[in-house]
């Protein structure tokens, strides 16, 4: 018998070598047949618990061998994939067939994680936004004397020729825009416009650019800014120093930065920030996501630091473009006070500091009131935690903003918790605000 298994090896017949490991694991292999025959018929005798544990192997390898690999984040998907596997004289079953052999449905299994990041996620997003990115160049003039040019980006947004940009971009104070409005307009294949600056709103520095062209316009498609993450993925384009098509990369830093955060006065802002490269040149530029869609539109940046920059969420931006479209400029109603967002743990250090302070889970803190404010005719006081809002409860500046909308000149309840927890209930009238607070 080892004569024989001798024998087999050293002619390299590989179908052998599975006999070879039974044999030597204990299992009864019997030969037929001679030196000369062309054909040997081989039986044999595999021991039970050695044929279970064969069995089970090869149920457990079969699930996992055949299963179509995907590069995904998502560990439900990872599979082992071997180098190489072969079987011979077993039919593939019915699914392994039908995957991966070019009939319809193969891409729409291929694209199921839609959520996949991969070495195109990011040339993908930028190819379906550049077309639309632009260059913007103005004129600058002071009392007749050129000022040279200013180089910015802008987005179009609709095939009629909306561009999106900042105002800043197009509309310096203290400069006066020599060409009276119009704008260069530069498209990233080499077509110029002349532009013309229909709308601009200096208080989220959000602007309207719009060209006229007798051929199609590529344009970029809005998306929506509320449901984005810190560490979600963000290209940001432009013209930086005026180097068009110009692209960077990173994630978001923060969802909601606020105007005060960055020292800047005036109306409560909010901020997307990013790490993307933001230089010269790329404000007006679009912020956009994995998907291809603008989700901000890049404003500026922090000279002394590198990787801090800064976007006008989209949906904000909306808001401003439908004020734009119904009455031309921005309304926003104003109430005259400085307000502060009350969590458990301010709560609970003004109440350590003041025993008088008001019992309260949430709500919202007034630290100023304007004098001649409607919040001051409407007997506002500092101190006064706004726990109720036109009859909704309220626990942040945001939402109270939300619930005063576009309502110029209505009265609105405001429920007030003051000192040893008295209520006061007060009634006041939103005026407009000042473009330039």
């Amino acid at each position: 018998m080892k004569r024989f298994l001798k024998k087999l090896s050293d002619c390299g017949d590989k179908s052998f070598i599975p006999l070879l490991a039974l044999a030597a694991a204990g299992s009864t292999v019997v030969f037929t047949g001679n030196e000369t025959s062309s054909r040997t018929s081989v039986s044999v005798s595999v021991p039970q618990p050695l044929k279970d544990t064969l069995t089970l192997h090869w149920t457990y390898m079969k699930d996992k061998l055949l299963r179509p690999a995907f590069l995904s984040w998502d560990p439900s998907q990872l599979c082992i994939v071997p180098l190489s596997f072969a079987r011979t004289g077993l039919d593939p079953p019915e699914n392994v067939k039908k995957e991966g052999s070019g009939e319809d449905g193969d891409d729409e299994k291929q694209h199921k994680c839609c959520n996949c990041f991969g070495r195109d996620t990011i040339a993908n997003a930028a190819a379906a936004v550049g077309p639309a990115v632009v260059n913007i160049s103005v004129s600058r003039g002071f009392h007749g004397l050129s000022a040279g040019k200013s180089i910015g980006s802008g987005t179009i947004i609709d095939a009629d020729g909306t561009i999106l940009t900042c105002a800043h971009v197009v509309d310096f104070q203290g400069l006066s825009i020599s060409s009276k409005g119009k704008v260069d307009v530069t498209l990233q294949d080499g077509r110029v416009f002349e532009g013309t600056v229909v709308n601009a709103d200096l208080h989220s520095d959000i602007a309207i650019v719009k060209i006229k062209s007798k051929t199609p316009l590529p344009t970029a498609k809005l998306g929506t800014s509320n449901m984005l993450r810190p560490g979600d993925w963000v290209v940001a384009m432009g013209c930086p120093l005026s180097l068009q098509n110009t692209i960077t990369a990173g994630i978001v830093s923060c969802v909601d930065r606020k105007s005060s955060d960055l020292g800047l006065g005036g109306m409560r802002r909010e901020y997307l920030q990013t790490d993307c490269a933001i230089n010269a040149g790329n404000s007006g530029g679009p912020l956009v996501n994995v998907d291809g869609e603008v989700i901000g539109v890049n404003i500026m940046k922090v000279l002394a630091a590198d990787g801090l920059g800064f976007a006008v969420p989209i949906d904000s931006v909306t808001k401003i473009i439908d004020h734009f479209k119904k009455r031309g400029r921005v309304i926003r109603p104003w109430l005259g006070l400085k307000m502060l967002d009350l969590n458990d743990m301010v709560v609970a250090q003004l109440q350590e500091r003041d025993p008088s302070f008001p019992k309260v889970n949430k709500g919202v803190l007034v630290s100023m009131v304007t004098p001649g404010s409607p919040a001051d005719r409407a007997g506002f006081h500092p101190s006064d935690v706004v726990v109720e809002f036109d009859g909704k409860p309220v626990g942040s500046i945001k939402e109270i903003i939300d619930i005063m909308g576009e309502n110029l000149g209505k009265q609105l309840t405001a429920v007030v918790k003051r000192a040893n927890n008295a209520t006061a209930t007060l009634t006041v009238i939103p005026e407009e605000a000042n473009p330039v607070m």
